[in-house]
């Protein structure tokens, strides 16, 4: 047993608060305090406002008139899922490839496998209906239709698998119509866009009306902070992460570590930050994590009297409420809360991200209200109105956030007065 009177003050204080007039615990109930105390420390400030993640549309303040009708985006990512909020309530699917196999084989598509989770999110993130949270965390394009490109298996995707993946929309961007290309991977290595041939085949895609839209990466916290290919090719959309703290107010607005130039071309990325980490997304439905989610979400919404039967009746799901099952209702309620925040959770659909695999598709999605806006805007149109209505994030260098946070509504109002 574990004095109270050799516990840290912070640690001391929760204990307190949830156990009174205890002199001594054990050293389970010791490593939950200190658990605790890690989750106030880093969630404190960004649910201080709000005790939810802020739904994306609302956070980026766009225009609910617009949805990304009749526009096609395309993504080219490890892999994906046919996720509810994609084909609810209607399916929007309108073309799925794998570079891995038979075209017209989508097998892959309905495979909860490793691969799926990454491009199942941040294709939701872009154009989710919010199906399983009462449109509540829709994508800001939740009427938009994709094509879905499989360019991973497991591990590192390389350029060469980027590559074939932007050839094959290329070669079916006339057949579903394609207008916009997020691409929430990197390449290989730096180099210029004068000899990269993926870089080569981004600015075909430009000079063909396909927007290109990256993710910029997450190295800049290390030194060089490189941005590559696809990234860096002129002609793309290259975008960083925001944190916004979870708030509407603009003064909490911070950086994420995302990466940055100039390439080694000499060119301006990102052009333009978006959130890059709070962001809600679905998770891959019949895995351990979704098993896991739902319990925890069950587990919160339950009454005192229920909290017990409920863990002894899923044992097995999560070993820590398992050796935790005789524990006082206060401390099982401390070890829920725990278990929502390290997990991540929302809800047993959802869980928070973070990445700029997750900030370019939010970008993605308001270029696609900006062409049902204005269908007849080229892809260079489309960045001059980005970087020219984004906001600056005072006292942040240039170099890191470009023309700062793209604004959907204002970039939605330019476009759709655009004079082509």
């Amino acid at each position: 047993m574990i004095s109270v009177d050799t516990l840290a003050p912070n640690v001391r204080r929760i204990l307190e608060s949830n156990a009174a007039n205890v002199e001594a615990f054990c050293a389970r109930c010791h490593e939950l305090f200190q658990r605790a105390q890690r989750q106030i420390d880093s969630h404190a400030a960004v649910f201080e406002q709000y005790a939810f993640v802020l739904p994306t549309p609302l956070r980026m303040d766009a225009d609910e008139r617009f949805t990304g009708r009749g526009v096609t985006i395309a993504f080219l990512d490890s892999g994906f899922y046919a996720h509810q909020d994609l084909t609810e309530p209607r399916n929007r699917i309108v073309a799925y490839h794998s570079i891995f196999a038979a075209e017209g084989d989508d097998t892959s598509l309905y495979t909860n496998d490793v691969a799926s989770w990454h491009g199942m999110m941040t294709s939701v993130v872009a154009a989710g209906s919010g199906a399983l949270s009462d449109g509540l965390y829709r994508g800001i394009a939740s009427d938009a239709n994709l094509a879905l490109v499989k360019i991973g298996l497991t591990g590192r995707i390389s350029e060469e698998q980027i590559r074939r993946g932007l050839e094959w929309v290329l070669e079916h961007k006339d057949e579903y119509d394609i207008r916009v290309v997020n691409i929430s991977a990197g390449g290989d290595f730096d180099e210029s866009y004068l000899t990269n041939t993926l870089s080569q085949t981004v600015e075909q895609c430009a000079c063909e009306g396909i927007i290109v839209v990256c993710a910029v990466g997450n190295a800049g916290h290390i030194p060089g902070h490189p941005v590559l290919p696809p990234a860096s090719a002129p002609s793309c959309i290259a975008v960083g992460g925001l944190d916004d703290q979870n708030s509407l107010d603009r003064a909490r607005r911070g950086m994420y570590r995302s990466s940055y130039g100039p390439t080694i071309d000499g060119l301006q990325k990102p052009e333009v930050i978006a959130p890059g980490i709070w962001v809600a997304a679905p998770i891959l439905p019949r895995t351990p994590t979704a098993e896991e989610a739902e319990l925890y979400a069950k587990l919160d919404a339950a009454s005192d009297e229920e909290l017990p039967e409920l863990i002894s009746e899923n044992r097995g799901i999560d070993k820590d409420l398992d050796q935790a099952a005789g524990l006082r209702i206060p401390l099982l309620r401390q070890l829920i809360t725990i278990k929502l925040r390290e997990g991540n959770v929302i809800n047993q659909h959802y869980k928070y991200v973070d990445g700029t695999s997750f900030a370019a598709p939010i970008v993605s999605s308001i270029i696609a209200c900006m062409l049902e806006a204005n269908p007849k805007l080229s892809s260079h149109q489309i960045k001059r109105i980005l970087i020219g209505t984004a906001e600056r994030v005072p006292d942040v260098e240039i170099d890191r956030q470009g023309w700062g946070v793209v604004n959907a509504r204002r970039a939605v109002e330019v476009a759709s007065s655009y004079s082509v």
